[in-house]
């Protein structure tokens, strides 16, 4: 269309003109109307949670890198997602302050995880379950601290008063978004026994929504949730689920869930777009709505949400931001000189056994001596006659020598875990050790490996509990509910359903034994003591951390030479069979695998059989591996048959099995040698100054990244076996001509890119 111009009409009436203009006035104003209505605005929101401490890529319990998650590394996200649309709101729904280290800082000047928040700039912060682990002063400090709008609307206080908003209007392009945040209701369970809830009560979430919609009618263009709830309901309470919220407010376009650390990249209920972004900030949720405006009113078009990931499809993880890094780097410093205090030597022998079998973590299958010095620890203080506990890491490893405080929380990983004894009868302690055992998958005839039940491997706590002052056999030839056999008191005497005993454990694994759907569903015990009273040891000395630390310093004098105890076993699987020794060959040697779930993330669903047939699929596809012709196993019937012909024909060929670049050798838990320094930073680009393709051996390398994955072959897509921190020095074994250093680490042969190295003399 031309531009209207009054010089090209010089000379016209000027009343022409002016009827001119009035007769196409109508038609310029419906113009600009309609290019009005088609502009459409996208308003972005990111959401966190369940970041638990993750402030740097770094693992305070063990002290070394972890890139799989981390308020520096989402920051980078962030940067690009508000680069894309400056539309951009930034929401946490919970448990920021916990874990991780992060509880150090709970009396100092401030918390690093509300400096990231404040650097990141987030806009909204909903309180999660641990962020009541403290108590309301630490929580009213620390919240303090944090420049956007904290919520928490189904929490009052006994004058009637919420205690934080219920919610927050935030507007972006002229779109006003109401926030309205929740915390999960189950905190009165995970609190009870302790002063931390003293002078506030919380309600309903479902019906505390409700009336947050009802003020913001109106107000905002559209309303969405930041909640500290999962999907569904927890333990079979209604009103704990986001579905129960979304079924109930539909007026809400989304939701951002947490709490049951769950990736959940979108999903639909009652019309209600709903997105949660696992845990320990390994993703972020972003939802997306579109807006058009209609007349006066501004209407939702439409509405999508994914996931954004930390670590990449290919394997890589996403940069840390080196400007909030060095923001956060003097309580990076902080937080490992506190891990590494030193508070006993442990002597003798380690206490966690290398795993046998590569995806089968011994400290879960067999009686180990840190199992049973997490029993004496809670023999000793609770005066319980039977104590039981887990330990939620399958990498659990502490070696002889000297004993920091990282490796008990390496190792207990549950930060306020604490023992409180309750009244129970040898029947309650009974339900409650076969519930633990349905943990394993029944075996049959023909099983030479005792594997986990799917679901409850992928269950959000381990599930797999020990049992110490008493002695039992676990025989998974029985149906659950029948596989505790053997059962007596240490001092040999059989437990009985009448007797009445003290069992000393965790609180919050007795709330969900005693909650519906739970083992002991209904059943109440009188709670005898507890660590953390203040008649005990209190909140903080009271941890089965601190208990430890304090036992083995205390009682053991510095000192701890473990002595093996002899429990607990299991029985029913065929431990002894010839073929056995070649499918621990064949599974090490990365010929095969134990059975995992579909995405890999969860190991040995299944126990491995010698008596099945075998297909002619699974021949086909070991014996390529193994690099053998299938000619050679024609007859073969049963997998036993074929697994120790196949072990047999591979080393009997030229160079089978002891390639290094191929196949990893056996195995063990890996370790993180000392770095020269702690601050992460970006990675060198020094290059190894080896000629590629040359042996060098004795020869050593350095490495300059600030991280440096270690992988079981010479690709970026084989395994990584772990990383290490910058100036690790690393025994070189040799070169290629393709740029990959094969060194030595813990005994074996691992591979790392030359490109983060740098050769060092003779």
């Amino acid at each position: 269309m031309r531009k209207f111009s009054l010089k090209r009409y010089a000379g016209w009436p000027l009343s022409f003109l002016l009827c001119a203009s009035i007769l196409f006035a109508p038609f310029a104003s419906t113009s600009a109307q309609a290019a009005e209505a088609d502009k459409e605005t996208k308003i972005t929101l990111l959401g966190t949670s369940d970041i638990h401490g993750r402030f740097m890529p770094w693992d305070y319990a063990l002290d070394g890198p972890n890139p799989t998650g981390s308020m520096t590394q989402l920051y980078t996200i962030v940067k690009k997602v508000r680069a894309e649309n400056p539309n951009t709101i930034l929401l946490d729904a919970g448990d920021m302050i916990q874990d991780n280290s992060a509880e150090l800082f709970n009396d100092q000047p401030q918390s690093p995880m509300m400096v990231a928040m404040n650097e990141m700039k987030y806009d909204a912060w909903v309180m999660g379950n641990h962020e009541f682990n403290f108590g309301l002063d630490v929580l009213e400090k620390i919240s303090s601290q944090f420049k956007g709008q904290p919520l928490v609307g189904n929490i009052f206080k006994e004058n009637g008063d919420r205690y934080m908003p219920a919610y927050t209007i935030i507007e972006k392009d002229g779109i006003k978004v109401g926030v309205i945040g929740m915390n999960t209701p189950m905190i009165t369970e995970f609190e009870k026994g302790t002063d931390h809830l003293d002078g506030i009560i919380v309600k309903d979430p479902v019906e505390e929504t409700k009336k947050a919609i009802a003020e913001l009618k109106g107000k905002v263009d559209v309303m969405v949730g930041l909640m500290h709830m999962g999907l569904d309901n927890e333990n079979g309470n209604p009103g704990t689920g986001v579905t129960d919220i979304a079924n109930a407010n539909p007026e809400l376009a989304a939701i951002f869930a947490g709490h049951m650390h769950t990736l959940i990249e979108s999903q639909t209920v009652n019309g209600v777009l709903i997105s949660e972004p696992n845990k320990y900030g390994s993703h972020i949720s972003r939802i997306d709505l579109t807006f058009a405006k209609e007349g006066d009113k501004v209407v939702l078009k439409s509405k999508e949400a994914q996931a954004l990931a930390v670590k990449a499809a290919d394997g890589s993880y996403e940069v840390s931001d080196p400007g909030l890094e060095d923001t956060l780097h003097p309580f990076h410093e902080f937080a490992r000189a506190d891990a590494n205090i030193e508070v006993a030597e442990l002597k003798g022998t380690n206490l966690v056994p290398a795993d046998e079998i590569k995806g089968i973590p011994a400290v879960q299958i067999q009686e180990t001596p840190l199992s049973d010095f997490f029993t004496e620890v809670m023999l000793h203080y609770s005066d319980a006659d039977v104590v039981a506990h887990q330990i939620d890491n399958d990498k659990a490893k502490l070696d002889v020598g000297p004993i920091k405080k990282k490796d008990i929380a390496f190792n207990y990983q549950y930060t306020f875990g604490e023992v409180t004894v309750y009244e129970v009868t040898g029947r309650d302690l009974k339900d409650y050790m076969e519930w633990s055992a349905g943990y394993f998958n029944s075996t049959r005839p023909g099983d030479v490996t005792i594997s986990f039940d799917p679901k409850r491997r992928a269950s959000k706590y381990s599930t797999d509990d020990f049992f110490g002052g008493v002695t039992y056999e676990i025989d998974l030839t029985k149906p659950y509910g029948s596989r505790i056999t053997n059962l007596k008191y240490s001092n040999g005497t059989v437990v009985k359903e009448d007797d009445t005993l003290k069992l000393g454990m965790n609180a919050y694994r007795m709330e969900a034994l005693i909650a519906k759907g739970g083992a002991l569903e209904g059943r109440k015990f009188k709670q005898l003591w507890s660590s953390k009273d203040a008649s005990a040891f209190g909140e903080i000395q009271g941890t089965i951390r601190n208990l430890s630390i304090a036992y083995l310093k205390d009682v053991m004098k510095g000192i701890y030479e473990p002595k093996i105890q002899h429990n607990w076993k299991i029985t029913g699987v065929d431990l002894t069979a010839p073929a056995r020794a070649d499918i621990v060959e064949l599974i090490n040697d990365g010929i095969m695998s134990v059975p995992t779930t579909e995405d890999g993330k969860y190991t040995n669903i299944a126990s491995i059989n010698i008596l099945d047939a075998v297909t002619e699929e699974e021949m086909t596809d070991l014996a390529a591996k193994a690099n053998v012709s299938i000619a050679k196993f024609s007859g073969v019937k049963t997998k036993g048959e074929f697994y120790q012909e196949l072990n047999k024909a591979r080393k009997a060929s030229t160079g089978i099995g002891v390639e290094e670049t191929t196949t990893p050798e056996k195995p063990t838990t890996p370790t993180i040698p000392k770095p020269d320094t702690s601050k992460p930073g970006k990675p060198s680009t020094s290059p190894s100054t080896s000629k590629p393709g040359t042996v060098v051996k004795g020869k050593q390398a350095k490495v300059t990244a600030t991280y440096l994955n270690v992988r079981s072959s010479a690709s970026s897509k084989s395994k990584v076996v772990t990383a290490v921190p910058k100036g690790t020095v690393l025994e070189v074994i040799s070169t290629d001509k393709y740029g990959w250093v094969k060194v030595k680490l813990d005994g074996r042969a691992a591979y790392v890119y030359g490109k983060y190295v740098t050769m060092l003399a003779y």
